[in-house]
């Protein structure tokens, strides 16, 4: 005999903040089971390069709007995400960096400090292209 028996759907919240010589990252999200997701996490480092990444999961699906100053990105918004860029338009790639997805290759920033790139990897976790990753790029 199988049983087949759910608990309700409860809601939920947490969140968290770090500060300390490199920046600030924070999250926090908020729920109700798995019906209904709103959150947002984000950076800012030491040379003031942040990201704040707001969301909403629902039935209607996965929805992202991103504040950034990252160098290298602009006002594109592609699959479903609206991101909203104050950054200056003449910073080259560079690998490392930002990258979409854990161990790609993104639009990175690789400025005058010897190639550093900098930015979260893929998946809500650090990967290549992490935080503190040495770029190569064009500078």
């Amino acid at each position: 005999m199988i049983c087949k028996h759910y608990a309700a759907a409860k809601p939920y919240a947490f969140g968290y903040t770090v500060k300390d010589h490199h920046g600030e990252k924070h999250r926090q999200e908020s729920g109700i089971g798995g019906q209904h997701v709103k959150g947002s996490y984000g950076f800012t480092d030491d040379r003031g390069i942040h990201r704040q990444v707001d969301y909403v999961a629902d039935h209607g699906g996965f929805k992202a709007s991103v504040k950034t100053n990252e160098p290298g990105t602009a006002n594109q918004d592609p699959a479903a995400v609206s991101i909203h860029s104050s950054a200056h338009p003449y910073f080259g790639a560079g690998h490392g960096g930002y990258a979409g997805h854990a161990g790609g290759h993104g639009q990175g920033w690789t400025g005058a400090w010897g190639g550093q790139g900098y930015g979260w990897g893929g998946h809500g976790a650090y990967g290549h292209g992490a935080y503190g990753h040495d770029g190569h790029g064009l500078w």
